[in-house]
């Protein structure tokens, strides 16, 4: 696997080695040996899976502590945009964000510790969206940020008019006036 550190201390872009051969693909979406060999500590004890249509967009959401959740998502079919915004108050990239496309054609996984909110929007007609946390969901500490915020500067890659946004979203406050405590 290739590891690419990010903008951002603690993002990282992970790129598989994937098998192909005539009968298709094979590629190890996690591997514990090798990742603590460079350097990466993740037990995932949650595995999930959404399917969405285009111009959907899920996010930005985190728990925060002591349920805070590291993340590593991938996309098992389509193509999304997929953001991580820095919440840690005492980093220099606190506000800042990363954004990475993820396709089950490139196979790239995105691994996000905890101190952050994640979302993503799709870019192709559907996606399967996987991803692996080391918390198990907690309603109780689950937060959210207006994905739209004029502050955070995400350029979504889609026409706002195309947005298709759950209710439960469309009440996230402002990245200013969310609860963070990381």
């Amino acid at each position: 696997m290739i590891i690419t550190k990010t903008k951002i201390e603690g993002l990282l872009i992970i790129k598989p080695k994937v098998f192909n051969d005539k009968r298709g693909y094979f590629f190890e979406s996690w591997n514990q040996k090798l990742a603590l060999e460079n350097g990466i500590v993740f037990n995932p004890l949650q595995h999930n899976e959404s399917s969405s249509g285009y111009g959907v967009i899920r996010g930005l959401h985190y728990q925060i502590a002591p349920y805070g959740q590291t993340k590593l998502v991938r996309v098992i079919s389509g193509k999304v945009l997929d953001v991580a915004v820095d919440l840690r108050k005492n980093s220099p990239t606190f506000g800042q964000h990363v954004a990475v496309e993820l396709s089950g054609e490139n196979k790239t996984q995105f691994l996000i510790p905890k101190g952050f909110a994640h979302g993503f929007a799709v870019l192709s007609e559907r996606a399967i969206f996987s991803y692996m946390c080391d918390e198990y969901y907690n309603p109780q500490s689950e937060r959210g940020i207006q994905f739209d915020d004029p502050k955070l500067k995400i350029d979504w890659k889609i026409s706002p008019k195309d947005y298709i946004i759950s209710e439960k979203d469309t009440k996230n406050p402002a990245f200013i006036d969310a609860e963070m405590n990381f």
